[in-house]
């Protein structure tokens, strides 16, 4: 086997950061036919398949690598649409080096095998040509379930329901369906016409959208319940969690929640063509380590600031956002300030400067990363005329608010048994509404989870 090692993992092309700081277009240009069979080529095809089990959908993925090997380009989106109804986004948002790649016997070597790149390769290939690869669909069942939510949880659970025969409804609150994935993450990282049309390939499935729907107030779930066999929550967590210290309530100071809503999903990045206008200074302080945290402060760079500072609380090495996203801000220009925390906010009506102070890391936490301590007598001040607090989320009371028997944590979480079933009758939930805020692709694994889970309880079998 030795002889077969390949460690040239094919690199992916990029917009130069000194010109693709100054637009919004993507900024990972994907691989070309012969790129990405030379990477495929790489697989060692290994029988035990180490790479599926650290796939939340289990996805066959030395099938589909050995399918463009072979330059099967169609056989390769089949195997992956099996398991993914959402390639093209996956292939590009997913923290595959925690996951497949993790797992993959070249991981050892330091060189796994570009798991999402060529996922997205095939997604992409898909749209250039114009096919439509169609995976085959059960029988109606007249069976009939509402979906709450058009996020990646939503979008999963909803497809894979489709595919067994079920009549599918998705209810959004939003005029765009997508959730997360059209209001919050970055048109450069994730263009919107993906989504669209992976939305539309979902509808294509007979998955009726109906958007402008907002479940706890247009209808309850016992509203839904009434005229759907069962019901699935996948509404996220668009709850944004702030500092609460001094000054937070100064203008200037946006939750990331309400700054990535109007640069992606109101398209403020546009202004004028589009009417919603967004001030960004020139001093711009975002507080987090997140995938978010990187989002805000490349939005912000892209909408004329001269200086970004990400202002996080532990040290790189803690940081949760995906090692390529750091990697993209700093060629970028954006700035770190590990170890430090807001302590208060100065100015009189709009932000004018943010009091820090900085932390030594403790003994791990629950989150098995180390504890950041303030030091004493460590603070210190730094003019800035924006700060975007990009802290995470939590799920939206609204639903366990109007929802009776819904049983939920103290965060605000539902609770579910390891299938997704509520301890609500007929009710399921998956994703962020779960776990709070995670990543897509575990969103998409609870929501198959749960989909099979519906299923065998519309079937009349144990569940």
């Amino acid at each position: 086997m030795a002889e077969r090692l390949n460690l040239n993992r094919v690199p992916m092309p990029k917009q130069p950061p000194d010109v693709r700081r100054r637009n919004f277009n993507e900024v990972a240009l994907g691989y070309t036919e012969e790129q990405a069979v030379e990477e495929a080529s790489r697989c060692l095809g290994c029988p035990k398949k180490p790479c599926v089990s650290g796939c939340p959908v289990g996805i066959d993925i030395p099938a589909f690598i050995e399918a463009i090997r072979e330059r099967k380009f169609d056989e390769a989106l089949r195997i992956i649409k099996e398991k993914n109804s959402l390639p093209g986004i996956c292939g590009r948002v997913c923290p595959q080096e925690t996951q497949c790649e993790k797992e993959c016997t070249l991981a050892k070597k330091g060189a796994p095998i570009a798991i999402g790149r060529l996922e997205r390769f095939c997604a992409d290939w898909e749209m250039r040509t114009g096919r439509r690869i169609e995976v085959e669909k059960a029988k109606r069942t007249g069976k009939k379930v509402a979906v709450v939510g058009s996020g990646p949880a939503g979008l999963t659970a909803s497809s894979d329901l489709a595919l067994m025969g079920h009549d599918v409804t998705i209810f959004e609150s939003l005029h765009a369906p997508g959730g997360v994935l059209i209001y919050g993450i970055p048109e450069f990282r994730l263009p919107k016409d993906i989504v669209r049309r992976e939305v539309e390939y979902v509808k294509s499935l007979g998955v009726e959208v109906r958007l402008n729907f907002v479940v706890g107030k247009t209808a309850t779930i016992d509203d839904l319940l009434k005229e759907y066999d069962a019901v699935f929550l996948g509404t996220g967590a668009g709850l944004p969690l702030f500092l609460n210290v001094p000054g937070e309530n100064l203008s200037g100071i946006y939750s990331a929640n309400e700054f990535l809503t109007r640069v992606n999903l109101m398209k403020a990045y546009l202004f004028p063509e589009y009417d919603t206008p967004i001030k960004v200074g020139r001093r711009v302080a975002v507080i987090g380590g997140g995938n978010v945290a990187m989002d805000a402060s490349r939005c912000a760079l892209r909408l004329g600031a001269e200086e970004v500072f990400v202002i996080y609380r532990r040290s790189r090495a803690e940081m949760p956002a995906r090692a390529e996203e750091v990697e993209n801000a700093e060629e970028e220009g954006i700035k770190f300030i590990f170890q430090a925390t807001p302590v208060r906010f100065i100015g009189e009506d709009w932000v004018e400067a943010v009091e820090c102070i900085e932390m030594e890391l403790g003994e791990p936490d629950e989150s098995g990363r180390r504890r950041p301590i303030p030091k004493p007598g460590s603070e210190f001040k730094m003019d800035i005329d924006t700060c975007i607090v990009a802290l995470g989320t939590t799920p939206n009371p609204l639903i366990a608010q109007t929802t009776p028997g819904l049983e939920t944590t103290r965060r605000g979480t539902v609770v579910v048994r390891e299938d997704g079933k509520t301890v609500k009758e007929r009710v399921w939930a998956g994703g962020d509404i779960v776990t709070g805020a995670a990543t897509v692709i575990s969103a998409m694994g609870a929501a198959r989870i749960a989909s099979r889970s519906i299923d065998r309880f519309l079937k009349g079998e144990p569940f």
